[in-house]
């Protein structure tokens, strides 16, 4: 069965939206640069159980080729059901608190502080159950909590702990707007990752001491506002779900959840790595060198790290890149960079992410989630993922390569 193809298009710059009628960005548009056809049809054909009732899985997918128009690089994009409903970003939104951060030591710097990625910081406890931290034993250069080492293990191996520290360093407000800044509207993170924190102590930011030569410098405890509630469909997600142990018999409540749209993931993701793609979006306050900071850990594979050092046996090369096993079907592997940050939570399987074939040059972006929980209950760590999700991800890996990269 042939899947119904709801897309728009837009030139470089313009977000899509969640009408997914099909729309003309002129009067006489250029000749596409692909057809979602040819993705959507063979993935079809392997998963038609997907594609029977693809609003059951959430499938939502968002394209972007690179590509040359009148003398220069846009991007043209085509999607399917985009944003139709809420998805949870899991650790796809770590970006956001690895630019804050850094945008954050481009602030001090500018007002003289002797700051960068490298300066040690010390972390005072907020809640209870929390003790001073000031060391990293992972980080084998110095041993100190830096930035710049919470962002490369945030990206390497999704590391939570990093993405709270980093998060907390911040400050809620201080996430979300920078975000807005650069015209991510939808977004919202509103907490912290697997350390279960109630809403009010989710506002709260520790005591932070960054130490650089000469001296230190505290940012003091902070409480930020409350958020307003998420608003969209499909807040709610399967029949029943666990609390503490005990079975709920009611669907899981996404209300206060983070938050991000498909199109703006995808913008998160084109505003760090070419945000030559988007020139009419205000640009990240944060300096070249600091880009590239992102840019690496986002690239590298585990295995490829000197600092920190992971093994291969316990974090592969597909560990927080799901196009991976796909992608290798049809591309070399020493070919192959693919750069960005997936997250898998609740069933949601996230990918955003930049593929690029070094050899040829040839480029795209591709952002997509699919949510997949046979038994409809949610926080029993049942979720099919293996089964269900991974083999649909590097299918659709390989597609999207045979139809862009070849």
């Amino acid at each position: 069965m042939s899947p119904q193809l709801r897309w728009r298009t837009a030139p470089c710059g313009l977000a899509l939206a969640a009408a997914l009628q099909p729309v003309a960005c002129s009067p006489s548009p250029p000749t596409p640069a692909f057809d979602l056809d040819q993705v959507l049809r063979p993935l079809a054909a392997r998963h038609p159980e997907v594609f029977a009732d693809p609003a059951a899985y959430r499938f939502q997918l968002l394209l972007g080729v690179p590509v040359e128009r009148g003398g220069e690089t846009v991007l043209e994009r085509r999607g399917f059901r985009v944003d139709a409903e809420y998805f949870y970003p899991a650790s796809a939104i770590k970006t956001c608190a690895a630019v804050a951060a850094l945008e954050l030591l481009e602030g001090l710097q500018e007002r003289g502080v002797a700051a960068d990625e490298t300066t040690p910081l010390v972390f005072h406890p907020l809640f209870e159950d929390e003790v001073l931290e000031d060391r990293d034993p992972s980080n084998l250069e110095t041993g100190a909590i830096t930035v710049g080492h919470e962002v490369r293990k945030l990206f390497l191996v999704s590391d939570n702990r990093a993405f709270n520290r980093l998060f907390g360093l911040a400050g809620r407000r201080a996430v979300n707007e920078a975000m807005w800044r650069a015209g991510l509207d939808s977004v919202r993170v509103r907490h912290r990752l697997d350390e279960p924190r109630t809403a009010e102590q989710n506002r709260g930011s520790p005591r932070v001491d960054l130490v650089p030569t000469g001296g230190a410098v505290t940012l003091g405890e902070r409480l930020d506002d409350e958020m307003e509630a998420n608003d969209q469909p499909g807040l709610v997600a399967g029949r029943a779900h666990l609390r503490d142990g005990e079975r709920i018999d009611e669907p899981f409540d996404f209300t206060f959840k983070n938050r991000i749209s498909l199109a703006d993931l995808q913008d998160l993701d084109v505003l760090v790595l070419r945000p030559d793609l988007l020139p009419d979006r205000p640009a990240f306050r944060i300096s070249g060198s600091r880009l590239d900071l992102i840019r690496r850990a986002m690239g590298e594979l585990p295995r490829e790290s000197a600092n920190p050092v992971y093994s291969d046996s316990e974090f592969p090369d597909g560990f927080t890149k799901f196009l991976l096993p796909g992608l290798r079907r049809l591309v070399p592997a020493d070919r192959l960079r693919v750069y960005g940050k997936t997250g898998r939570a609740y069933g949601f399987t996230v990918e955003n992410s930049y593929v690029v074939d070094e050899r040829t040059g040839r480029s795209f972006f591709l952002t997509a989630v699919l949510y997949t929980n046979p038994n409809q209950t949610l926080n029993d760590d049942d979720y099919a993922y293996e089964e269900l999700a991974d083999p649909f991800f590097a299918d659709l890996a390989e597609v999207a390569a045979e139809a862009l990269l070849r």
